[in-house]
């Protein structure tokens, strides 16, 4: 198992108070012992639907993070290298429309479903529900018009020890197929201690199923920089789930052991992502969900899940979180025709997600944890990603 660096406890930010008041103006800052946390909103563009976005703007510690109203994507997350030297650590695109025409999910909230769901079809209560087949003949991260091309609405917040942006979303009965009217909370909170938290909350009018996630893309040399081959990453699973030709779980859970996706030690990226391996075959390298190791199996509880670094700039990426699984994607499908935020263009293997999830496919595999959400009930799911340099 992964074991947190000695010094302070990552895992005492589960019981950190998310939220101690409003702000009431945007723009006014608040001064902590260990400097200034600020937040601020600018006008960002208009959808093409007519939809105002604003974009804000959360500093604490040594952290500059950008969040889009539209979506809830991270827009860029900027943090000093171990000689001081800031970069944005997060792919994205330096306009709206570019978002809207052709993201590959670049730093957005995934929903209602993050992952997979096979042929775009479950069953629940007997029922049998179709979605978009929108990644051949499956249903990809909530369908067609997924929450990551919807625009929240946004709220300003302090902490008790940063800034933080509380994003509300109201998806209609049978949005994308998908039942029930469902009320979405997601709180993305910057702390001085340098960690950007996001909490997720949600409930239906009638049973679903929900599964909310976060799709950042990092690359902790820089944006732009190139290949992540290099970036070293354990993951603390010792299990994942194999897929099958069109990328949904087979339904079996293997040990990692003595495969290229065992990472339970810290392995450079690049190292294996092109052997002969048949899951690597079939995702052209890593794109596949980790059980994660845990000790608690109620998933209420902040856990190590994965920690990256990159060798050359020092700079570290810790994930907490309270989900079962974690999707590895490595950019395997990045392919040089998207120009990121710095003007350079993103060539295969330019970027990392690690996505902490329930796992793909779960409402058509009964041995897998339940994304059941029934009216009454209340879905809650916290991850934590930590930056630091070594």
């Amino acid at each position: 198992m992964l074991k947190i660096p000695s010094g302070r406890s990552l895992l005492r930010f589960g019981a950190v108070a998310l939220m101690v008041g409003t702000i009431g103006v945007v723009g006014a800052s608040t001064s902590y012992a260990g400097g200034k946390a600020t937040i601020t909103k600018e006008a960002w563009g208009t959808t093409t639907g007519g939809q105002a976005v604003d974009r804000y703007t959360l500093t604490a510690g040594r952290l500059k993070v950008r969040i889009l109203t539209y979506g809830g994507i991270l827009q860029s997350i900027e943090m000093p290298d171990r000689h001081g030297k800031r970069a944005n650590v997060a792919l994205g695109f330096n306009n709206l429309a570019d978002y809207q025409a052709k993201s590959p999910y670049f730093g957005a909230l995934i929903g209602r479903y993050g992952n997979r769901i096979a042929k775009g079809q479950f069953t629940l209560d007997g029922h049998t529900y179709q979605l978009p087949q929108n990644d051949g003949q499956n249903s990809l991260h909530g369908g067609t018009v997924g929450f990551d091309k919807k625009v929240w609405t946004a709220t300003p917040l302090t902490t008790s020890d940063g800034v933080a942006l509380r994003l509300r979303l109201t998806s209609p009965d049978n949005d994308q197929g998908y039942p029930g009217e469902l009320h979405a909370t997601v709180t993305y909170t910057v702390s001085r201690k340098d960690t950007i938290r996001m909490d997720y909350l949600a409930t239906t009018t009638k049973p679903t199923v929900v599964n909310l996630t976060n799709h950042n893309y990092w690359n902790l040399a820089g944006e732009g920089t190139g290949t992540i081959d290099t970036t070293r990453l354990a993951i603390n699973a010792s299990h994942y789930t194999p897929v099958d030709a069109t990328l949904i779980p087979t339904g079996a859970i293997d040990p990692v052991a003595g495969t290229p996706m065992d990472f339970r030690k810290a392995t450079a990226i690049g190292a294996r992502n092109r052997d002969g391996f048949t899951q690597l075959v079939i995702a052209r390298g890593y794109d596949h969900n980790w059980v994660l190791d845990r000790r608690d199996n109620t998933y209420t509880k902040l856990e190590l899940a994965a920690r990256a670094t990159d060798p050359a700039s020092g700079r570290q990426l810790t994930v907490l979180t309270t989900e079962p699984g974690l999707q590895f994607y490595a950019g395997n499908f990045l392919d040089a025709t998207l120009v990121g935020t710095s003007g350079h263009m993103y060539r295969q293997g330019d970027g990392f997600a690690v996505e902490t999830q329930h796992f793909p496919d779960s409402p058509n595999h009964a041995n897998f944890p339940s994304t059941v959400l029934r009216p009454g009930q209340t879905y809650r799911t916290s991850t934590i990603y930590q930056l630091g340099v070594s």
